[in-house]
């Protein structure tokens, strides 16, 4: 039977309750337990797909095309498990799915009411489908007090109850600040933090104390006794060089021993942190650097392209390189030339993104990585703006455009209105809901033999997650190909396009899916490999 570790947050948010929890699961997973991560979201929006990247972060998409929180990627990287559906709930989609059951009649006339009926549905999710793990971690989103989260709150207290005696763990991460004036460590945010939760019917077991510099030992005990936990389940959570040095850092104190020893559980295994060791000293010590330039629009929030960073760290590591990012707002690109901020570059990544806005930025992006021959990276919107680049400089298409901007005359790329997942056939429309309605998820597509792609995959049949709602139309494919940008790959039915290559260029490649969902720090995708490598022979020329 699975046990269930519950992590809440205080103080402040952004702490890392899901990096921290990626990291326990690691740890768990490294002494040989079986280990399932999933994420409680108290706001309102059904999932994360219709929300702002600048205000959420990034959307992580899953292999079945659940658009989750950003979090459920650093549970896949860590842990090496593809998360699904089930593993991210929102309060709008518990409320959804019970409002419908009321206008179904499914309550027989019954009262509907937060408790029990909210907590039940939140209590039901948290234990579908577990019966093949020894550990269930399960964090809770928000910092406790926020009035959207009491219903998970509550949840997750009644489960302390329902479930067998010792099933059960609370551990809430907290924030020890410094304050410089007065030369000290504060505990009383996280001793306030505490007792609102433990108003709520919660007494943490274990306390994560998020602070920049070690905890004094009077500090631990103070913390200890207001809080009502073990000394030793005061774990300080510092500040460390890199995200995969969490794991270790975490073990050293003491985190998973004390995890183990809440549930009662004796005689573990140590857990193998060999491989976390050797990425760490990769990082730590790289035998060069390289530049890549990101243009982007979503720029002023990193967590926008949290996937995307994380891939391209997974690319140095393969490399032994060290990545360092140069992050440019698109829209620069439209007042000024590029050429004073790319030409030291040695590679151009243009990411995903939605919108009109700062379009003819990226596509002025794309013109410079291909007349200086700087290795190009277009994924999803960055190769439909390669695309459109190529039909107007270099097919001669001088309307060529996005009807994702409005009507034009040349739609080079355009919205998606039928395709097949399985043997189904999905339909959109114009007008339609926002939310959902993308072609999402992991799709096969083919490779030419011989393509440079192929040749980087090692493959010509691949499987990528994918979130668009428009395509490159095909119907220029003819005309695009004879000035060399080769539809090298495609759907198996060959009638999406799901890559383009330049020929003559050392290194120009567009994908319409996103392989940063898919990399990982043991498993560097082989495309983000593929692309630091020609950004080092290109260092080697600049």
């Amino acid at each position: 039977m699975a046990r269930y570790i519950f992590i809440t947050g205080g103080v402040v948010s952004s702490l890392g309750k899901g990096l921290a929890s990626a990291a326990l699961g690691a740890s768990l997973q490294a002494r040989g337990y079986k280990v399932r991560l999933r994420k409680l979201d108290p706001y309102l929006n059904v999932d994360p797909g219709t929300m702002s990247p600048t205000q959420h972060g990034e959307c992580f998409v899953t292999d079945d095309g659940a658009e989750t929180d950003l979090d459920l990627g650093h549970y896949e990287r860590f842990t090496g498990r593809p998360a699904n559906q089930q593993d991210n709930v929102t309060s709008g989609r518990i409320y959804r799915d019970i409002i419908a059951k009321e206008r179904r009649g499914d309550y027989l006339g019954g009262t509907v009411q937060v408790i029990p009926h909210v907590t039940d549905a939140i209590k039901a999710f948290v234990l579908d489908g577990n019966e093949e793990f020894d550990f269930v971690l399960c964090e809770i989103g928000g910092t406790v007090g926020d009035i959207e989260g009491l219903p998970f709150f509550e949840a997750i207290r009644q489960l302390g109850n329902e479930l067998p005696r010792g099933d059960a763990i609370y551990i809430h991460l907290t924030l020890m600040p410094y304050i410089p004036s007065a030369g000290e460590l504060k505990t009383k945010p996280t001793q306030h933090s505490v007792k609102e939760l433990r108003s709520i019917g919660i007494q943490p077991d274990i306390l994560m104390v998020r602070c920049d510099r070690p905890i004094p030992e009077g500090e631990r005990r103070k913390l200890s006794l207001f809080c009502n936990v073990p000394q030793s389940a005061v774990i300080p959570a510092l500040d460390v060089a890199s995200i995969y040095d969490v794991p270790v850092a975490y073990h050293e104190q003491g985190l998973d021993d004390e995890v183990l020893s809440a549930f009662g559980i004796t005689g573990a295994p140590q857990p193998d942190l060999s491989r976390w060791k050797k990425i760490s000293k990769a990082i730590a010590n790289p035998e060069g650097e390289v530049k890549i330039a990101i243009v982007g629009k979503y720029t002023g929030l990193k967590d926008a392209y949290k996937s995307l960073i994380e891939a391209l760290m997974h690319g140095g590591i393969a490399n032994n390189v060290k990545v360092n990012l140069e992050w440019i707002e698109s829209e620069v690109f439209e007042r000024e030339d590029p050429s004073p901020w790319l030409e030291d570059v040695h590679g151009i990544l243009v990411p995903g993104g939605f919108g009109e806005r700062g379009s003819e930025g990226k596509i002025a992006a794309v013109t410079f990585a291909r007349e200086h021959k700087v290795p190009y990276f277009g994924i999803c919107f960055g190769m439909q703006m390669a695309v459109v680049e190529a039909a107007r400089n270099l097919a001669g298409i001088a309307e060529a455009n996005s009807t994702e901007f409005g009507p034009t005359r040349e739609p080079v790329v355009g919205l998606m209105t039928e395709w097949l997942r399985g043997n189904a056939l999905e339909k959109r429309v114009a007008d339609g809901d926002m939310g959902g309605t993308m072609r999402l998820g992991a799709y096969p597509a083919k490779f030419e033999q011989g393509s440079r792609i192929a040749e980087i995959y090692g493959s010509t049949e691949i499987s990528e997650r994918h979130r668009h709602r428009y395509e490159v139309n095909m119907d220029y494919r003819s005309r695009l190909e004879t000035c060399g940008l080769k539809f090298a790959g495609t759907s198996p039915d060959g009638i999406l396009p799901e890559t383009v290559e330049l020929e003559g260029h050392p290194w120009f490649i567009g994908v319409q899916y996103h392989p940063e969902l898919k990399s990982r720090p043991f498993e560097p995708h082989p495309l983000f490999a593929s692309f630091v490598a020609a950004a080092m022979e290109q260092g080697r020329l600049v």
